[in-house]
């Protein structure tokens, strides 16, 4: 009996539950194709510009070059702390000389906010991977039971209880739980893989934030 014959001949129950199961896992690939192609090009951004950041001879510059990669987490923060160094630097008292130190806790502020702002948006449907992974085994299961139920049912009916009566019922019940892990196990795999490259930028975007505020000190901090 061919696997698709079985899931034609299923209880209803169980070929709805196949009907769950494949959406989502049509989903979650999905999203897994859309999360890889966020991180590789916030990646290959971040690269490129850092690159550009440290060539640069001043501020202004690196805030032209941004431009190019807005892709990058890091740009985000960047262009949070330029904006508020510029509104800091224009509300300078006219009559201070050009030395006048600045308070840098609003610019220290902007940043946090950018990068949460990022990190929000790098965990963005991230949640719907881990309910992939951790409740499709149980909706799979839940279709296992309902078939099981069904087979013994059919078996109560021909009072027969020969392999060849109780198989297609069990085979048919089992394509469920298959169904729950072909969809649960890329996801988890992918969750886990997409988390340690969010931790991966946040520790970039952390060390992208001190390095900016040692930068804003050493030009306007006391």
């Amino acid at each position: 009996m061919t696997l698709i014959k079985l899931i034609f001949e299923a209880n209803i129950i169980v070929q709805l539950v196949l009907v769950i199961l494949l959406l989502f896992s049509v989903f979650s690939w999905a999203v897994i194709i859309f999360k890889r192609n966020t991180f590789r090009t916030a990646a290959r951004h971040s690269e490129r510009f850092l690159h550009a950041f440290r060539k640069s001879r001043n501020l202004s510059e690196v805030n032209e070059a941004a431009r190019q990669f807005r892709s990058s987490p890091l740009v985000a923060i960047f262009q949070a702390g330029y904006r508020e160094l510029a509104s800091l630097a224009s509300k300078r008292n006219p009559q201070s000389g050009p030395g006048e130190k600045l308070d840098l806790d609003n610019f220290e502020r902007a940043l946090l906010r950018a990068s949460n702002a990022e990190i929000a948006r790098l965990e963005k449907m991230m949640s719907f991977l881990a309910t992939t992974g951790s409740v499709t085994p149980f909706i799979g299961l839940f279709g296992t039971v309902i078939g099981i139920m069904d087979a013994f049912h059919k078996i109560g009916i021909v009072r027969s209880a020969s392999l060849s009566t109780v198989a297609p019922g069990i085979a048919e019940a089992l394509v469920a739980t298959a169904a729950g892990l072909f969809a649960a196990i890329p996801a988890v795999i992918a969750y886990n893989h997409f988390l340690h490259k969010i931790k991966e930028m946040i520790t970039e975007m952390e060390d992208f934030s001190l390095e900016l505020i040692n930068i804003a000190e050493k030009l306007y901090g006391s």
